[in-house]
């Protein structure tokens, strides 16, 4: 019973040690994503989009000023949207945010009912990309042009 007690604790030790040791690289702290800020023009529209597509949780946010709303993106930190852009601009689709669901078929649905258009990597509407890793990914934007990508990577999680 002790030899049990003896590698049960030592089996929990190491995970805690490798656990630790991940955020470490080259004998450094590894930096972690906080926040994602993305700045519109107008941040009723765009807190409606991320919350209604995405399913986006708001979370308190410090500044109570109207111009700022929070969303909790889990252990990948947080996105705010800070109302004060003062025209949508044009994004390249290189610069995007990505999301993952269970169900690409699924969320099609849902951007088809909210007639919002989308298209894969190469710009063919209404169809997904299929990378070489099987992961499908399709392409659109947010109210004020920022891309975003959704596929069904959903390995990691």
């Amino acid at each position: 019973m002790k030899r049990y007690a003896f590698l049960l604790t030592l089996s929990f030790l190491m995970g805690f040690i490798t656990q630790s040791s991940a955020q470490i690289s080259d004998g450094k702290e590894t930096a972690v994503l906080n926040h994602i800020a993305v700045y519109v023009t107008d941040l009723n529209r765009s807190t409606s989009f991320y919350e209604k597509l995405l399913h986006l949780h708001q979370i308190e946010e410090p500044f109570k000023d109207g111009k700022h709303v929070w969303f909790s993106l889990g252990a990948a930190g947080q996105l705010h949207l800070i109302q004060g852009a003062k025209q949508t601009t044009v994004h390249d689709k290189n610069e995007h945010l990505c999301f993952s669901v269970a169900s690409i078929a699924d969320f099609i649905k849902v951007l088809d009912l909210e007639k919002i258009d989308y298209a894969n990597w190469a710009g063919t509407a209404k169809a997904p990309t299929l990378r070489v890793d099987g992961i499908k990914q399709i392409y659109f934007q947010d109210p004020d042009g920022h891309w975003l990508e959704v596929n069904d990577d959903f390995r990691s999680k």
